[in-house]
């Protein structure tokens, strides 16, 4: 990974966490813990790809499995991030920018899915049963909510730090901006690629301008040049 993907990554992992295990996890709602980390993971890998939201996926696990209070197997939820930061990273299109923020709520829906199901199914292997007294349906159901009800607060956040580290922002019509300027949201954000077709247009219009002007030139110097030639002969 880049040395400005790591610097942004372990900062935000580690806020995301210590939020998660002091305020979040304390709060005592019904069902499942909303998980911060996941969503972390979710926004990051969305603009680094899978191979970047692989890593993140791992090491944020990673440190959740060693941080208290955990009480299962180290590496359980190691595991579940890097399987969701890889899998979320395959979402991200080719021009690196969500058009909408349809896909990337469709992503948490999953990644809220699957990461209950891996995480309750790498516990039945290792012996624990914790999911079945709580009931696998419930702790569907409110991590899904809990993760959307988050989502968009965290995850366009997320996102829009992500691409001002990688140092060339998008704009809205999918090309690079090299004056580093852009909209930090991506996927929440219209109306750049309109800004930019008027631009264009201004510049055709003041061309058609300029090259109608050197024509009425050159045609007023033709016009000179054969009267004097003519008036010559006459002579």
């Amino acid at each position: 990974m880049r040395i400005n993907r790591i610097l942004l990554s372990a900062p935000l992992v580690v806020v995301a966490l210590v939020i998660q295990v002091t305020i979040l996890a304390r709060l005592q709602l019904p069902g499942a813990v909303p998980d911060l980390l996941l969503l972390v993971v979710v926004g990051l890998a969305l603009v680094y790809g899978h191979v970047g939201g692989a890593l993140v996926g791992f090491f944020a696990g990673l440190l959740a499995d060693l941080a208290p209070p955990s009480d299962h197997a180290i590496g359980r939820y190691a595991l579940v991030l890097c399987v969701i930061g890889y899998a979320a990273g395959l979402t991200k299109p080719e021009s690196g920018r969500h058009r909408s923020a349809t896909l990337p709520l469709i992503v948490v829906i999953g990644a809220a899915i699957v990461s209950t199901l891996m995480y309750a199914g790498v516990g039945a292997l290792v012996g624990d049963t914790a999911a079945r007294h709580v009931g696998i349906v419930g702790l569907l159901l409110s991590a899904t909510l809990y993760d959307l009800l988050l989502a968009p607060f965290v995850v366009p956040l997320v996102m829009a730090l992500a691409r001002r580290t990688e140092g060339e922002p998008l704009t809205g019509d999918g090309s690079t901006s090299p004056s580093g300027s852009g909209s930090g949201y991506g996927w929440l954000t219209t109306g750049t690629g309109l800004k930019a077709s008027r631009g264009a247009m201004k510049s055709v219009r003041s061309g058609a301008r300029i090259g109608s002007q050197r024509g009425g030139l050159l045609g007023k110097s033709a016009r000179d040049k054969v009267g004097r030639i003519k008036g010559v002969k006459r002579l």
